[in-house]
């Protein structure tokens, strides 16, 4: 497979991590953003507070991706190696054998297979780990990797006007970019769940609007 193919479907793979990462950099961090920009006339300071959260953010999110897949495996491994739990196993010879059958398979081949499954519980377990770590399709570096890149994308859209803009400029040019980003989120996840895209997309609103008025609410508070 060429670089650009393993690229596209390490992408795919991690669709889950490219919104989460999205939707918490942008919602968190315009939150910050606003919060310090309602109690400050000095974009220098807004920009210094918003690029130190955005960085922070995109690490720590990283690094709870990269663990999170990575205990997700272990557990798959040790359940697959560990010690065979009979009725676990009679279990998931069952689903899988009753999704062969929903697929279509002919009975007669379906009862082989369990027969063949009862025989071997141990290969029960090692089936449903390969069959899980194939669905997945991306290593637990992937998902950090694209984890990294959308929160630190996300995180620094709100960001950024405040460092080329004055202070009432940049305060209307980010909360625009953050709309529009927002927007675009929201479309994204309607198109990627087979979800109603308005709905996903106010819903992304109505978070990111909740995060910023306690930003602002906080940013009162102490100013």
């Amino acid at each position: 497979m060429s670089a650009p193919k393993r690229i596209l479907a390490s992408l795919k793979a991690s669709i889950g991590d490219v919104v989460f990462g999205m939707e918490d950099g942008t919602v968190s961090i315009f939150g910050l953003v606003f919060g310090v920009a309602i109690s400050t006339d000095d974009p220098h300071t807004v920009l210094i507070a918003g690029a130190t959260g955005a960085a922070a953010a995109a690490v720590s999110m990283m690094a709870g991706s990269y663990l999170d897949a990575e205990s997700v495996r272990d557990a798959r491994r040790v359940r697959r190696d560990g010690p065979v739990d009979e009725e676990a196993a009679r279990a998931e010879t069952a689903a899988i054998t009753t999704a062969l059958a929903r697929s279509g398979m002919a009975p007669q081949d379906v009862s082989l297979v369990a027969d063949a499954l009862s025989r071997a519980p141990r290969a029960v377990a090692g089936l449903r780990t390969e069959l899980a770590e194939a669905d997945d399709g991306a290593s637990p570096t992937s998902h950090a990797f694209w984890m990294f890149v959308s929160d630190l994308f996300a995180g620094f859209t709100p960001v950024l006007p405040f460092a080329f803009l004055p202070m009432d400029s940049a305060r209307i040019v980010s909360l625009v970019l953050t709309t529009v980003l927002l927007v675009a989120l929201g479309i994204g996840r309607g198109l990627v769940a087979k979800r109603s895209v308005a709905r996903a997309t106010l819903e992304t609103l109505a978070i990111a609007a909740s995060a910023a008025l306690a930003g602002i609410a906080m940013g009162h508070f102490l100013s």
